[in-house]
């Protein structure tokens, strides 16, 4: 089957796909512990799917703004990597699942060497986040809204400053998080600084498409097809997408490997990117979470579709 022709099939049977699976999200949230994150509207859903030849295919809410939460915690490792190489990112964060929540210090006391176990939980991501390069935080902030809107397409993206200040205010593990890892000699920079950056790419908001375009790259191993122009390195990007499988889904990835077979990315706010290796990139909102932290409807939703066009790459 051509592109075109799933293209035109999905397009056709989506939006029913959507509405089923737009039921899945009563028996979900939206995530609170952030309190501008509870705002959005439960009963959300939206998806955009993106592919090589620019051709576009949408359903539901995918116009919604969301912000990135740790979805963006995948393209700042890319930053890192590219600003530190292999070597220097790992010696400062594993390449392990961990098991254990997206914000638990457990692993940090209990094994040696004490440094996260991988880039996508918050310890790791907060490292990460120090190893951008930038003499002050703004500057490694403005970074990384550059790479943001060069991998997005969009020259306006920027952070939702309500969201930023919420999490600012609230971030009480991930400061006790940052604080440890500085005691422990990981975390080299001040903490509140690196933090600051943390919280900002975090808050980047974005929509459907954005994630799609970001997806996209990703897809095609680093190029952006509608430009013609290598954003990342073809390594870097067989790293970060090798974490999404393996951690992507915070602890359900393994489930989510199984049931839906794609490298995939989620974020607290609702949002999931995901892509079809050589094919799509997607980006799916819906902010009700079930007790993982995923959004619910929105694997819902990527489960059908993968079943259906036998997109697991297993």
């Amino acid at each position: 089957m051509t592109s075109e022709t799933e293209l035109n099939r999905l397009a056709e049977r989506l939006p029913a796909w959507l509405e089923t699976s737009r039921k899945e999200s009563r028996h979900g949230q939206p995530a609170s512990y952030i309190p501008e994150l509870a705002h959005a509207p439960g009963d959300a859903l939206g998806i955009a799917l993106l592919d090589a030849a620019g051709r576009e295919v949408t359903a539901g809410d995918s116009r919604l703004s969301f912000t990135l939460q740790s979805i963006s915690k995948v393209f700042t490792l890319l930053l890192a990597l590219m600003d530190q190489g292999e070597e220097g990112v790992f010696r400062k964060v594993g390449m392990e699942p961990t098991g254990d929540d997206f914000n638990s210090m457990l692993k940090l006391e209990l094994v040696e060497p004490g440094i996260p176990f991988n880039p996508l939980i918050n310890a790791g991501a907060i490292v990460v986040s120090s190893l951008i390069r930038g003499a002050t935080s703004a500057e490694k902030t403005e970074r990384i809204l550059s790479f943001f809107r060069e991998l997005a397409g969009d020259p306006t993206l920027t952070f939702s400053e309500a969201v930023y200040r919420s999490e600012a205010a609230t971030a009480h593990r991930n400061r006790s998080l940052a604080y440890f890892l500085k005691d422990n000699e990981v975390l080299d920079e001040e903490v509140e600084p690196v933090l600051d950056v943390y919280f900002k790419h975090c808050s980047v908001e974005v929509t459907c498409r954005h994630v799609a375009r970001m997806a996209l790259v990703l897809a095609m191993n680093g190029t952006d097809p509608l430009t013609g122009r290598e954003l990342v390195p073809r390594r870097y990007v067989q790293i970060a997408k090798t974490f999404m499988v393996s951690c992507g889904m915070y602890n359900a990835s393994g489930e989510f490997a199984i049931r839906v077979g794609l490298p995939a990315k989620s974020g607290v706010s609702g949002g999931i990117l995901a892509l079809v290796p050589g094919q799509y990139g997607i980006g799916v909102v819906g902010p009700a979470l079930n007790d993982k932290g995923n959004s619910i409807a929105g694997v819902h939703l990527l489960q059908t579709m993968s079943e259906a066009f036998d997109w697991s790459m297993f």
